[in-house]
């Protein structure tokens, strides 16, 4: 067994090694243009021979016991082979090698390693040298399973496929191999692949001397460029065939972002460019949060750190500079890039400090440190934390004073930024000393002003870091931020004050003495974060969060502040010291301090103030004293004076005392030029006289009045002054117990009296407050007069009141109005009241508003119960309850306060009276008046009584009559009655019982709700004002309409007196909406305290409260919202809740008779509907729809604007809850079913334009989104949307189609622009949807509706638009429409055929096509011979049967294809109407049809000629016209092709020759012609005598008259002459020719023409004859051409004469033309006869006829040149004189030359224009000489 084994084995190892001797011998003996074929099939199987399983080859010689001699002789044979190819191919680049084969062979799993070697080898070879598209195919393979190589064959193949991607792929990558490469992205050879790509990237030519580039090692730069080194162009289409490749491959932007990055900072452009495009389009949307992304990217900016222990060679290097100017932008966008510690701290270092960095290395690293601050973890930054700061410090520090460039103030701005993070991030670096915040501070005033806001942030940020410090931080602190405040620089100032707002608490005095002397600051935004520190803002100290906002102790800010200046006590009796601080910060100062006392004194008992805080007050009345100097403002002055009284107002006895002593410099300051600092100097005044005694108070008392009574006019403001005093002073001796003497008060008032009587009204007023003063205190004294024992004062001052109370001076009776409510508060004399009030009722009529208040507290204190004491007006700053009461708005403050104070009357009987009077005078006059202004003076004091008096039991008898005179005035029209009313009722509301509030919140209701009873009657006068002035506008003349007589009057003048109660039902309603918004205001206020009260209401309330907020009156709205907020805590809740019941209120509201409910309700729907679920308003969206259009067709402007938000809101609504994918898909069917037939039927059918536009829209978007659930309304859908792209065109368009004519226009190209526009529109949009949703089951219901549409349907665009439709919707159900294919073609071929339009018949034919296509056998054969039947008919049958046949062949052309044998004959024939749109129709089909037009016609020849012959053979002339000219195609196209058919196409045409003429019979002589000219060897061969009998036929049609005909039998007879050749003809035809000659030029002898007329063209002549002298000189030509040289010396003399008549002046050029061609043919004829003749001799004929040609032709040839003006002719003479001289000059020995055209030669060549003409006419004359030299 063994031994037959090895035997085998050694045979086929001898047959391999001779096998491979063979091969080398081959090799050896092959010649290099037979080497590549050779190698192709050696290489591989060469190689292969490695791995063969023969023990001799491969296995040890001690396998089987055979020598390892035999295994080394094989492979020594092996690498001879590859050697000898080596060396022959290594230098011939242009021999391939078996790419493939040896790929195959690399890749087989099977192959040995050795193998593999060998193959990568020749593989890499075979790739250099394979062709471009084989090397594409080829390479995407390459990287498959390239992860499983060793790392020596990775880069060899990684090498391979960039080098084929930069050749082949540098401009762009086809589908098929980028689908190839898109393969790697699921495999793990995707990243060796890409690390590849982006060490190719980073790798930059200027480093190829040696080292590693940046971004890369050492390894990686040897491991790219392989043993050469890249040239700079070769690597530029590398890295772009990468970027191409990877930018198709789809990959994650992780994976490919540090590609991108790379080459967007490549030094070469292309490459720069590309990667800047790729990294914004593809890799926008990388997570640059990836930590494997981030650790990538920071090896490119690091490279290999010194902590990383790798060889040298695998060191990479950091990047370049753009490289890390790239990256840092991506690290600032970054949270992970923050937070990789260390690789963050190392690249912050580098861009700071690193080798090589720049500015803007430095700028970016610090706006990476300022991100790193802001999202780093805690934790990182702990450890980094401190490192950074320490190196930002330090690069501060090297920064010098001012740095001018933009990047060093940028890096100085992100390293404030980050100093400021990282003390909001690790606080604790900063709060145990205060090294940076000096720093920082000392940068705000250093720095420059482009920096100090990055600084002052950095320093508030600081501030945080501060809070907890410990507290000899915080004293220091003190002392930097005191200095600061008082810098120049205002940034400064303001962060000293920010951190002393934000560092200590509200009561911390120091920060608080910062605020202080900022309130004075000159910027805005320091002086109100100073008052908002203080707390004299609204807002407060808004900057503090974690501290009480307390007041600090008013002895501790007092003392600090005179800590810091002792000065502010010191002052003078004459005012002259001199302020420490402007006039704002006292102000400041003041108002703090006061606020300080009167918290303090509040909080305390005043009764027991300790000594310190006396002593305080009173250091504080010095303080204020001296803020009283003279130097100071106004406003200081005015603000320090009061703050002095409200000391008094807790203190009276300090500041008695006080004042007493200062009497002198108060009364100084009663002649102030401020009016409050003499009132508050005057109280002053006042309360210092308390503390004087009897004599001393009378003595000052009667030195002001004598002040004041004294002869000479002083100044206003010391008479003003004098007058206060003299009244505060009066009222402090009456009320002081005991009480001065009665003589001195009388004096004093008589003082005063006697000013009211005799100054002006000014004075006056202030005269009478001082009465009202004294009266407080006690009754005033009767004025006694020597005649009279005693007069009421007011019985004196009647008069003058009452004119004072008329007067035009608000303020001053204001004032009197006051005063005598004072006056009369201790009055019982009943005259005395009695006159206060007529006083009083006498304001009712006024217009101005202060005025009624005043009244009104006048009449409160003559009701009594007012709780204001006589001290609260002399002893505070009191001056009006109005005033506290902001006019009866407020709940009044003083009220609580001061009730318990306000004493029982004594003569509460005595003001019974007074009470009954008020209560008539208000109930039975004002409330209730027909005057609007009575009823507001009422309303005001009503409701000033109702305030200041409501505790009182006569007040709480009346709420009830009160509540109905305030709900009657809550439908005034005065919106201030209005608001007092509703103001009334809240007041009411709050004083009465519980029955009585439920009442109220009923009566509410009811007028809310319109369901209130009829009020009270107002009878109405002359002058009742029903409308407010403007509202209706004006009168027929211009006049106003406002009142009841204005009214009547207008109604009489119209002549419709009933008119009145049309007004009047106005000015009701008015009334009800001012009502309406009266009690909302009313409502608004009750409505907290009303509670549960209100819930039994919710149904009726809540639609019309949602309504009312939509009226379009502001005030309404206003009114409404104020009770919805204060009804309503959850207002989507409420309105969830009576969602039904809202619809229903504001639905009906759509449709009411008033337009302020119509557009209210539209507005409120709009809103209420948005975000609605199909369950909320399904049975409500029909009703919505229609009270949408009903608004938008409104004939008010509002009203229709309200519809349009509507209709868009319900529109909104409508799409999203009919898109099913929004929405369930039974909801959505449900709501289509509602909207889509009301938009088809009453939205698009609408003839309000709006309308129609906003259903077109909607329907479209329903379309879009709503899906499936439009299938069971498509037919309705279509129908309509084809209907309205007719019916909602513009008519314009149709005016001007009617018209086109007369205008110029084409009726195709309008029809065609309409067509474009229609199909541009929202309809055929909406058309299109349709198409996409239509299925199986749609198409029943479908086509029937289509069909009716086509057979009823006018419009252009909807006819257009159904049969596009119908060809679109077939296109998408494809084989479904077979069943409906037959009723589908007979409907639509009809049409296509009777379409008058040509658009129209385009459109129906394209669908006929469609339909063609799935129609069954029959019926296409049917269809297709009917409509080849057409071409013979009428024009609209022809142009329908090409637009019919070319849809065919564009949609059916495989059906078309089986009935080419009906269709081809058709339209061949059809091609050469006459009609050019027919004809150009037709040959469009002819080229759809046709692949070749000769063999289409060889293929269909016998159809075409038997079509032609019927059509030839017709009674149509037409037809027979046609045929001639299909015959010419034919016959041009097909030549000697058609001689099988000549026999019968001849008949035909010699058949119709003879006989009459008509129009077009000339194409049957070009058909002959033709004919004649492809068959006349046939035609000879079949019959010899039919060239005769055609010849003739052709003479007598050249004899016809008509000369259309006549110049075609020419043109024929010169074809049928050259076609046949025969030399008798010209014997036949010369002698006709002939005499035509002489006959044209009899008929031209006569006239004698002119130079010019020589250049006359054929078409400026008529019917002369001399056009067919052309024709007939070139059938003389084509005769001379087929003639015997003897039949042409025969007729020489005719021949010459024929030539002379074409020459000669009489004739056109182109005649000229003609004879010239036929000189020149006879010319061509002889001389080559002559040249034929062997023996060298002549004939004599020939030799004369040559002789008698030159001398008879030459002259005229000449004449022709100087004669005719055309160019060509000169050339084509003197072409022609040329040749006559070359033939005469072959003759002239035997016949000499007679005359010299020498001269005249010369003389035409210096006038010769054209350069061709010259060169020939000089030639000729070089010519000359050769003749005489002969002769």
């Amino acid at each position: 067994m063994e031994g037959s084994s090895s035997s085998s084995i050694s045979k086929s190892d001898g047959e391999l090694e001779e096998m491979l001797d063979r091969m080398l011998t081959r090799l050896a003996l092959c010649d290099d243009s037979k080497l590549e074929a050779l190698v192709s099939n050696l290489l591989p199987l060469t190689i292969s021979s490695l791995s063969s399983q023969s023990p001799t080859v491969r296995n040890k010689a001690s396998r089987l016991c055979y020598s390892r001699a035999s295994l080394i002789l094989l492979e020594i044979r092996v690498l001879e082979i590859l050697s000898h190819v080596n060396k022959r191919v290594k230098h011939q680049r242009e021999i391939g090698l078996p790419l493939l084969s040896l790929w195959k062979l690399y890749t087989d799993p099977a192959a040995s390693p050795m193998v593999r070697n060998f193959a990568i080898v020749y593989v890499e070879m075979a790739f250099e040298r394979a062709p471009a598209k084989e090397r594409e195919e080829i390479a995407p393979k390459t990287l498959e399973n390239l992860s499983k190589l060793p790392q020596q064959h990775q880069e060899i193949l990684l090498r391979i496929a960039i080098k084929v991607i930069g050749e082949c792929h540098e401009n762009q990558i086809s589908d098929d191999v980028s689908a190839k490469y898109k393969s790697l992205i699921a495999s793990q050879d995707r990243e060796l692949f890409l690390d590849f790509c982006l060490h190719m990237l980073l790798y930059q030519p200027s480093f190829q001397g040696g080292g590693s580039s940046p971004g890369l090692s050492v390894f990686q730069v040897n491991r790219i460029m392989g043993k050469q080194a890249l040239k700079e162009d070769v690597l530029t289409k590398r890295k772009l065939g990468i970027l191409n490749v990877i930018g198709t491959m789809d990959l994650p932007g992780e994976s490919v972002y540090p590609l991108y990055i790379a080459a967007s900072v490549d030094s070469q452009e292309p490459v720069a460019k590309k990667g800047e495009d790729l990294l914004k389009k593809k890799a926008s949307g990388t997570n640059l949060d990836d930590p494997k992304l981030i650790n990538r990217l920071f090896l490119l900016f690091n490279g290999t750190t010194a902590t990383e222990h790798v060889a040298p060679e695998h060191s990479v290097a950091p990047g370049n500079t753009a490289l890390k100017m790239k990256l840092m932008s991506a690290f600032c966008r970054s949270i992970a890039a923050a937070n990789s510690f260390p690789a963050t701290l190392q690249c912050i270092f580098g861009c700071m400090f690193g080798i090589g960095t720049t500015l803007r290395l430095k700028q970016m690293g610090m706006e990476f440190t300022v991100w790193v601050f802001k999202h780093g973890k805690i934790e990182q930054l702990k450890l980094m934390g401190p490192v950074i700061l320490n190196a930002i410090l330090k690069m501060l520090d090297g920064f010098t004073g001012s740095e001018a460039d933009a990047l060093s103030r940028e890096t100085k701005t992100f390293s404030f930024q980050a100093i400021g993070l990282i003390a909001q991030r690790l606080p604790h670096l900063f709060r145990e000393k205060t090294e940076m915040a000096v720093r920082l501070f000392d940068a705000l005033k250093l720095e420059t002003q482009s920096l100090r806001s990055t600084v002052q942030e950095a320093v508030i940020s600081l501030a945080s870091a501060y809070k907890d410090s410990p507290e000899n931080i915080l004293r220091d602190l003190e002392v930097l931020l005191l200095a600061n405040s008082l810098a120049e620089q205002n940034e400064a100032r303001f962060c000293a004050l920010r951190w002393a707002t934000s560092l200590y608490n509200s009561q911390h005095c120091p920060s608080l003495y910062i605020c202080i002397l900022s309130a004075a600051d000159p910027k805005l935004d320091i002086r109100e974060l100073a008052l908002e520190g203080l707390f004299l803002k609204e807002e407060g100290r808004s900057v503090v969060s974690n501290h009480d906002h307390k007041y600090p102790k008013f002895v501790e800010m007092l003392e600090y502040i005179l800590k810091q200046q002792p000065k502010l006590l010191n002052s003078t009796e004459m005012r002259s010291q001199k302020l420490l601080f402007p006039s704002q910060v006292y102000l400041v100062m003041i108002k703090f301090l006061v606020k300080c006392f009167e918290l303090e004194m509040e909080d305390s008992n005043t009764q027991a103030v300790g000594t310190e805080f006396l002593n305080s007050a009173q250091r504080m009345c010095l303080l204020l004293e001296h803020s009283l100097a003279f130097e100071g403002s106004a406003e200081l002055h005015a603000c320090a004076s009061k703050a002095l009284v409200s000391v008094g107002s807790y203190l009276p006895e300090m500041v008695e005392v006080y004042c007493s002593q200062k009497i002198v410099w108060l009364r100084r300051l009663l002649s102030h030029t401020d009016l409050s600092t003499r009132e508050s100097a005057s109280r002053l005044l006042g309360m210092g006289s308390c503390a004087l005694s009897d004599a001393e108070s009378c003595s000052l008392l009667s030195e002001l009045i004598s002040s004041v009574s004294q002869p000479q006019k002083l100044r206003f403001e010391e008479q003003h002054g004098g007058l206060c005093a003299v009244g505060y002073v009066s009222a402090h001796c009456l009320y002081r117990m005991p009480t001065v003497s009665e003589a001195v008060t009388q004096n004093a008032v008589k003082c005063l009296v006697d000013v009211v009587n005799l100054e002006t009204a000014l004075l006056a007023s202030v005269a009478m407050e001082a009465l009202g003063h004294i009266g407080i205190c006690g009754a005033l004294p009767l004025l006694v007069n020597n005649s009279s024992p005693g007069t009421q004062v007011l019985e004196v001052l009647q008069d003058r009141l009452s004119k004072l109370l008329s007067g035009d001076d608000i303020k001053s009776v204001q004032k009197i109005a006051l005063s005598l409510g004072h006056i009369c508060s201790n009055e019982i004399s009943s005259s005395h009241i009695k006159i206060a009030l007529d006083l009083l009722f006498s304001l009712s009529r006024s217009k101005a508003e202060e005025v009624l208040f005043a009244a009104g507290e006048a009449l409160s204190f003559l009701w009594g119960g007012v709780p204001v004491t006589a001290d609260m007006i002399l002893k505070t700053n009191f001056s009006s309850l109005s005033t506290d009461s902001n006019f009866l708005m407020r709940e009044l403050k003083t009220l609580s306060k001061n009730m318990a104070d306000a004493k029982t009357d004594a003569n509460e009987d005595s003001r019974v009276a007074t009470r009954e009077t008020i209560t008539g005078k208000l109930f039975d006059t004002l409330l209730y008046s027909s005057r609007k202004d009575e009823r507001c003076a009422g309303t005001v004091w009503m409701l000033s009584l109702t305030m200041y008096c409501g505790q009182q039991p006569s007040i709480q008898l009346m709420l009830p009559k009160i509540q109905e005179a305030f709900s009657h005035l809550l439908g005034d029209q005065n919106e201030l009655t209005q608001e007092l009313a509703s103001q009334g009722m809240s007041i009411v509301y709050d004083l009465g019982d519980a029955s009585m509030k439920q009442n109220l919140v009923d009566a509410l209701v009811n007028t809310l709700t319109g369901t209130s009873k009829r009020k009270r009657a107002i009878k109405l006068v002359e002058e009742s004002e029903v409308f407010q002035e403007g509202t209706i506008g004006e009168s027929p003349s211009g006049g106003k309409i406002s009142t009841y007589k204005e009214l009547c009057n207008l109604a009489n003048e119209m002549g419709q007196p009933d008119l009145i109660y049309k007004f009047m039902d106005l000015a009701n309603h008015q009334a009800s909406l001012n009502s309406k918004r009266g009690a909302a205001f009313g409502f608004s206020k009750i409505a907290k305290q009303a509670g549960d009260a209100l819930q039994p209401h919710l149904r009726l309330l809540i639609p019309r409260l949602i309504r009312y907020q939509y009226d379009p009156d502001k005030n309404v709205q206003d009114a409404m919202a104020h009770i919805w907020k204060a009804l309503i805590q959850d207002p989507k809740k409420a309105v969830d809740e009576h969602l039904n019941h809202i619809f229903d209120d504001l639905l009906v509201q759509c449709g009411s008779r008033l337009w302020r409910s119509r557009e209210a309700s539209c507005l409120a729907l709009a809103d209420i509907i948005q975000g609605r679920k199909f369950d909320q308003v399904g049975e409500h969206l029909k009703r919505i729809w229609i009270a949408s259009f009903r608004a938008m067709d409104d004939i008010k402007e509002t009203v229709r604007n309200a519809g349009d938000k509507l209709c868009r809101a319900v529109t909104s609504l409508t799409i999203r809850i009919c898109d099913v994918t929004l929405t369930k898909l039974s909801d959505a069917r449900q709501a289509m079913d509602i909207v889509l037939p009301l938009l088809l039927s009453e939205g698009i059918m609408s003839k309000v334009s709006s309308v129609r536009k906003a259903s077109i829209g909607v329907v479209m978007k329903l379309a879009k989104g709503a899906g499936i659930a439009l299938r069971p309304h498509l037919a309705d859908l279509v129908c309509c949307m084809l209907e309205s792209l007719s019916s909602l065109e513009d008519q314009g368009l149709n005016y001007v189609e009617l018209h086109a004519a007369n205008i110029g226009i084409e009726t195709e190209k309008l029809e065609n622009l309409r067509i474009s526009i229609s199909k541009g529109s929202p309809m055929w949009e909406t058309l299109d949807l349709c198409i996409n949703i239509v299925d199986i089951e749609s198409l029943d219901q479908l086509i029937p509706r289509l069909t009716q549409l086509v057979r009823g349907s006018v419009g252009l665009n909807t006819r257009v638009g159904v049969a596009s439709f119908f060809s679109l919707l077939i296109q998408k159900v494809g084989s479904e429409i077979k069943p409906f294919t037959g009723m589908l073609l007979r409907l639509l071929f009809p049409v296509a055929k009777e379409e008058k339009s040509s658009a129209a018949k385009r459109a129906f034919s394209s669908a006929c096509g469609i339909v063609l296509k799935y129609s069954s056998p029959s019926q296409a054969q049917s269809l297709i011979e009917e409509t080849a039947a057409l071409h013979s008919g009428d024009r609209s049958s022809q142009i329908a049967c090409a637009s019919l046949l070319k849809s065919f062949s564009s949609t059916a052309s495989d059906i078309m294809s089986g009935h080419q044998s009906a269709i081809v004959p058709a339209v061949f024939i059809s091609r050469f109407e006459d009609d050019k749109q027919i004809s150009s129709l037709f040959e469009e089909v002819w080229e759809d049809i046709t692949s070749g037009e000769r063999v289409t016609l060889q293929l269909f020849l016998q159809e075409i000629v038997n079509h032609i012959c019927e059509s030839i053979t017709s009674s149509s002339w037409a037809s027979k016209k046609k045929s001639g000219r299909a015959i010419c195609k034919l016959s041009e196209v097909l030549g000697e092709s058609l001689s099988p058919h000549h026999k019968i196409l001849l008949q035909c045409l010699v058949n119709e020759i003879p006989g009459r003429l008509w129009e077009g019979k000339d194409a049957l002589l070009d058909a002959l012609g033709a004919l004649s000219v492809s068959c006349h060897e046939a035609i000879t061969k079949e019959d010899p005598t039919a060239p005769t009998t055609i010849l003739s036929l052709i003479c007598s049609a050249c004899k016809k008259k008509v000369k259309k005909y006549r110049e075609s039998a020419f043109s024929c007879l010169e074809k049928v002459i050259i076609a046949f050749g025969d030399p008798e003809f010209f014997n036949t035809v010369f002698p006709m020719l002939y005499e035509m000659c002489n006959s044209a030029s009899v008929r031209t002898s006569c006239q004698v023409p002119s130079a010019s007329d020589a250049v006359k063209t054929e078409s400026e002549n008529g019917e002369d004859g001399q056009v067919s002298l052309e024709k007939i000189m070139e059938c003389v030509k084509s005769c001379i051409q087929v003639a015997t040289i003897d039949g042409i010396l025969r007729r020489k003399a005719d021949l010459i004469h024929v030539i002379l008549i074409s020459l000669s002046p009489g004739f056109l050029w182109n005649v000229k033309m003609s004879g010239i061609s036929c000189v020149g043919k006879l010319c061509s004829r002889f001389r080559s006869l002559w040249n034929d003749s062997m023996d060298g001799l002549l004939p004599s004929d020939a030799t004369k006829f040559a002789h008698e040609l030159y001398h008879s032709v030459v002259p005229k040839l000449l004449e022709c040149i100087s004669t005719v003006k055309i160019a060509q002719v000169h050339v084509a003479a003197s072409q022609c004189l040329l040749e006559l001289i070359e033939l005469y000059s072959m003759v002239s020995t035997l016949h000499p030359v007679e005359v010299d055209f020498k001269a005249e030669i010369i003389s035409l060549l210096e006038v010769e224009k054209s350069e061709e003409a010259k060169s020939l006419l000089r030639k000729s004359r070089d010519a000359l000489p050769n003749l005489s030299s002969l002769s």
